[in-house]
């Protein structure tokens, strides 16, 4: 589908990217992301992808604002304390870009629901901050055949990956799927929540950009998406590194 000429004129930038054009930009406009959770991570996802002309967004969270989150998640405001984040997410993307289309889901995703969540998305971006959530969507994702675009924050560092169980690589194998990166689900022990050990707050502004960015190459279809690889961010040292895993 062509481009309006407005929607030429807001992504203009984009159109004249030599790995995007119009025809990368074409792409973004026609997809349908799903993104789970609208926390610290989905919410630079949430900016970037409308930004970026993601024909459609749907947000999925079941949390409301508090006044803890606006240090770190910039898209809300004193006035969206106590409202289902989702449902204010959804609001500043329509405001950032009329040109798109975004709904809200206002509820958990489980084992029992998350297939029925997913199960239209182009790509689903996973940014919560519960193992069994992303085990959820891994899963669901992996037998729908969609990409997966996860990540998670520390303190002070951050991951991103890219998953696609179903897809073989050149020598015919499969890339690796989530149980490969995370055989066991971390202890409270080893992954205490950020309300106990805190969390700088322009990092998962760094990381969810990160994953914006996974989202963007792999539905335009230029550059190397983070296939087998997690990709890993130091805010103590500024410094990235890239790990395989298989």
């Amino acid at each position: 589908m062509a481009l309006t000429p407005t929607q030429s004129a807001r992504y203009a930038r984009h159109i004249v990217l030599k790995d995007m054009g119009g025809a990368g930009q074409q792409r973004l406009s026609a997809a349908h992301v799903v993104i789970v959770g609208a926390g610290g991570l989905g919410v630079p996802v949430i900016a970037y992808l409308a930004g970026a002309g993601i024909g459609r967004l749907t947000i999925i969270d079941p949390d409301t604002v508090s006044l803890s989150n606006l240090s770190r998640q910039v898209i809300y405001a004193d006035a969206d304390l106590d409202t289902p984040k989702a449902e204010a997410a959804a609001r500043f993307a329509a405001r950032l870009n009329p040109e798109i289309d975004v709904s809200a889901r206002v509820e958990h995703l489980t084992p029992e629901n998350a297939k029925t969540l997913l199960a239209s998305a182009d790509l689903v971006v996973e940014g919560t901050d519960s193992f069994a959530a992303k085990r959820a969507v891994a899963a669901a994702c992996a037998d729908l055949k969609i990409p997966l675009v996860t990540g998670a924050l520390g303190s002070f560092d951050g991951s991103v990956t890219v998953l696609a169980p179903y897809m073989t690589r050149e020598d015919g194998t499969y890339w690796p799927d989530f149980d490969k990166l995370y055989p066991v689900d971390p202890t409270p022990e080893d992954s205490p929540p950020c309300e106990l050990v805190g969390v700088l707050n322009v990092l998962p502004g760094i990381v969810g950009t990160m994953m914006a960015n996974e989202a963007i190459k792999y539905l335009a279809g230029f550059g190397e998406p983070l296939l087998g690889k997690l990709l890993l961010y130091s805010a103590r040292t500024g410094e990235s590194r890239i790990m395989g895993y298989r």
